[in-house]
């Protein structure tokens, strides 16, 4: 079993919807059983809490759930646990590797590394704008989210 997780600042916007887009193509692609994924931020805002309602709305439209998904923060426990530690921006990746015990930096990436060679490097954080940023980082996210799979298919 390989272990992912999704990494931005409160864990209710860019690494739910990564994830949930992850969980939902393994399962159709019948790689649940060999890739597990988890999302977390750097920062416990949001601790407890769903993705964010316009997240979820966005993702709904296009047939993901993320309505079971529930904020955290990321705990030293997660870079031993995860194989691959995916940063939705360069800010986390920092944030990450400041963090992260030194012989564990190789778990740590940019989430869009695994995105067509035409993408941004960050996932843009969609919080404090409108509907459009929700579904350009829906349509990060499902790019990068196929390179992944695509690593370990």
């Amino acid at each position: 079993m390989k272990r992912i997780l999704f990494v931005c600042t409160g864990n209710i916007c860019r690494s739910p919807t990564a994830d949930g887009i992850a969980r939902h193509w393994a399962a159709r692609l019948g790689l649940d059983r060999e890739l597990e994924f988890d999302s977390a931020g750097t920062h416990a805002y949001h601790d407890g809490e769903a993705p964010d309602p316009r997240a979820q709305k966005s993702a709904k439209k296009r047939g993901y759930d993320l309505s079971r998904l529930r904020a955290r923060p990321v705990v030293p426990q997660d870079f031993e646990r995860f194989d691959l530690i995916l940063a939705m921006d360069r800010g986390h990746y920092v944030w990450l590797k400041r963090e992260c015990p030194p012989e564990l930096h190789h778990k740590i990436a940019m989430f869009l590394s695994f995105a067509s060679p035409a993408s941004e490097k960050d996932v843009p954080d969609p919080y404090y704008g409108g509907p459009d940023g929700f579904e350009h980082v829906l349509d990060l996210c499902e790019d990068a989210v196929q390179g992944v799979l695509d690593r370990f298919r």
